[in-house]
């Protein structure tokens, strides 16, 4: 009898943890960028390849950064919210071209619309490595000294713009 107790205490063990990790939102998993400096870079400019743009650059403003690719399904989901939203000039829009090629992702914008002040080439995704970039697309929330407040992990929803990240931004530009 006593010989099935343990292996039972492992399989309700096991059984809790599984049941605790299926009711988790994979969405909402935690960046450990939050509250932290983002990271830097210095990219060239997809419409102006002779220029570039930095982290530097944007400091002292509040803005999103949005992790797009022309190959991404999810991204044209979520690219005419990003459109409409960059219309609206309420927080400027800088866009990181992820593992894509720059014919293909200026064609995409040229078709769907361009939401971005800038979009910015990450042809080798090292920057969005460094942005604990899971997939794409991914949204992040960058406040006036530089720091990371808040990761959409996939498509900015309209729940998620009204709810999440229109409320941020404006507490952060106030």
């Amino acid at each position: 009898m006593n010989r099935f107790l343990l292996p039972l205490g492992v399989f309700v063990l096991l059984a809790v943890f599984l049941g605790i990790g299926l009711t988790l939102n994979p969405r909402e998993v935690p960046s450990p960028l939050i509250d932290k400096p983002a990271p830097a870079f210095t990219l060239q400019q997809l419409h102006a390849p002779g220029k570039s743009l930095s982290a530097v650059d944007l400091k002292g403003q509040v803005w999103l950064l949005n992790v797009w690719a022309s190959w991404c399904v999810s991204c044209r989901e979520e690219h005419p919210l990003l459109v409409e939203l960059g219309r609206a000039n309420v927080v400027p829009i800088y866009g990181l071209n992820y593992k894509d090629k720059p014919e293909a992702a200026m064609a995409w914008l040229g078709e769907m619309g361009n939401p971005y002040k800038a979009s910015i080439v990450d042809a080798d995704g090292r920057v969005g490595i460094d942005y604990g970039v899971y997939g794409v697309p991914e949204t992040f929330v960058i406040d006036r000294e530089g720091i990371v407040r808040y990761k959409q992990i996939g498509p900015v929803t309209p729940q998620a713009l009204k709810e999440k990240i229109l409320p941020l931004v404006r507490k952060l530009q106030g």
